[in-house]
């Protein structure tokens, strides 16, 4: 998408085109029809392909504004709850960013078969957006100072392998507590 300024309707229509792109490519793989992405979003064919000029380029805008929409919420989160309210928060936005990526796995092969790398910059967007949930945790005196954040990332990834599945939420929500209270500071 060219670096242009759209119209306020435009970015709504992208928007809607987003959300049901993930939503159809998550459900039900890389074969859904644009046209039945288009319809969802309540848009014609023309306005998706004026947006994404191919199949490749909406699953893999799609895959970027889950993540930016997560990376995004750490700011929000901690100027509207405490630090480690706010952490455990994100935590549940990551669970549920996982579970989409999982959904939308066959279609963002397609993505990396076309030359594309969709996960180019995921790491570092990801890490950083918890480095400061976690520094505003420690800077709060509320979550230890000695985590790094690539750790809980992996520790992360993993409740989400184990427990990332819709029927599993609430354990997933145990485990996620259990983590949680591994990273909280205890004075010594």
């Amino acid at each position: 998408m060219p670096d242009r300024q759209l119209r306020a309707d435009a970015l709504r229509n992208r928007q809607r085109l987003l959300d049901a792109a993930v939503q159809a490519f998550s459900q039900d793989g890389p074969e859904v029809t644009l046209d039945r992405v288009a319809k969802d979003a309540g848009v014609g064919i023309g306005t998706l392909y004026r947006h994404f000029p191919s199949r490749e380029a909406l699953i893999e805008a799609a895959y970027r504004n889950e993540l930016e929409k997560l990376c995004d919420a750490a700011p929000a989160l901690l100027a509207a709850q405490p630090a480690d309210a706010a952490l455990r928060a994100w935590m549940d936005r990551f669970v549920d960013y996982l579970a989409t990526k999982r959904g939308m796995a066959d279609a963002l092969r397609l993505v990396i078969a076309s030359g594309a790398n969709p996960y180019a910059q995921s790491r570092d967007r990801l890490l950083a957006a918890l480095g400061a949930l976690l520094a505003a945790g420690a800077a709060a005196g509320v979550v230890r100072a000695d985590v790094a954040a690539a750790d809980v990332l992996a520790s992360l990834s993993g409740v989400s392998l184990v427990a990332g599945e819709p029927d599993q939420r609430a354990q997933a929500g145990r485990l996620l507590d259990l983590l949680m209270d591994g990273l909280r500071h205890r004075p010594g």
